[in-house]
């Protein structure tokens, strides 16, 4: 789903009925937990949660202009994505997630290299994404951002 939304609260406005609760309440828990310095925006037309300039000036390498990504939920055709750089990053973060999930769903981890899907808004594990949320601070990202993906 391609939304031209310019803010957070525009994004959600345009989504159906079925996904608004779903993502305004993993918003909810993005905003609250996220460790201080991310920022929230609207990032690749969805809802992001970036290091701002004033914390990385040096932006995202495939474009310096923009801020450096860290999280970005979307409600796409089929599901809600969650798209979260520090599980691509970090493989000890990627396999506590990989471990703890099945522990708060009933169905199997559907899941990509950054993007976790979820299909059925019935069994989002809200507090694996709370605790996953809290889990990596600016600092911890633009380290593990230099050392592994920056050219």
């Amino acid at each position: 789903m391609t939304s031209n939304a310019t803010t957070p609260e525009a994004y959600i406005n345009q989504l159906p009925e079925d996904r608004k609760e779903a993502i305004s309440k993993i918003r909810t828990i993005l905003k609250s937990t996220l460790p201080k310095g991310f920022l929230e925006c609207i990032s690749y037309k969805m809802l992001g949660y970036v290091v701002p300039h004033t914390i990385y000036p040096d932006g995202y390498h495939c474009n310096p202009k923009l801020p450096l990504p860290f999280i970005n939920l979307a409600s796409q055709k089929n599901f809600i994505a969650l798209y979260h750089n520090g599980i691509y990053a970090d493989s000890n973060l990627y396999n506590w997630f990989v471990e703890e999930y099945p522990k708060h769903c009933k169905r199997k981890l559907d899941m990509g290299k950054s993007c976790i899907r979820f299909k059925y808004v019935d069994d989002i594990p809200y507090g694996l994404i709370e605790e996953l949320a809290g889990k990596m601070t600016p600092e911890n990202w633009i380290y593990l951002y230099e050392k592994n993906l920056k050219k």
